[in-house]
């Protein structure tokens, strides 16, 4: 199991948890709103970084993201298996190609 993996399995546990004693499960209890602003939060504090070039900063940040990004999934009870899935399906396919065959919206 690689820390994504982890990091995933760690938030799914924590899911029942008391929400004063876990940040997770804080979040979560929330809502999927208060999930996504955080995520959002986090994202702007990584694209800062990256423009300032502040390696340090932006790897701190950047990890800060995929927490964020998988509360955020599991408060809409969407796996990370699921968005590994949706990868390995788009695999070999260029980006450009796999665009253009999304629904227009």
């Amino acid at each position: 199991m690689n820390a994504l993996e982890q990091l995933a399995a760690t938030i799914d546990a924590r899911r029942g948890a008391d929400p004063e004693s876990s940040w997770t499960a804080k979040l979560l209890s929330q809502g999927p709103e208060k999930c996504a602003e955080k995520f959002g939060e986090e994202a702007i504090e990584a694209i800062i970084a990256a423009a300032k070039g502040d390696r340090a900063e932006l790897t701190a940040e950047a990890a800060d993201v995929l927490y964020h990004l998988l509360v955020m999934l599991a408060s809409r009870d969407v796996s990370l298996q699921h968005v590994l899935s949706e990868l390995d399906r788009r695999a070999g396919t260029s980006g450009l190609e796999e665009k253009a065959s999304r629904p227009q919206r």
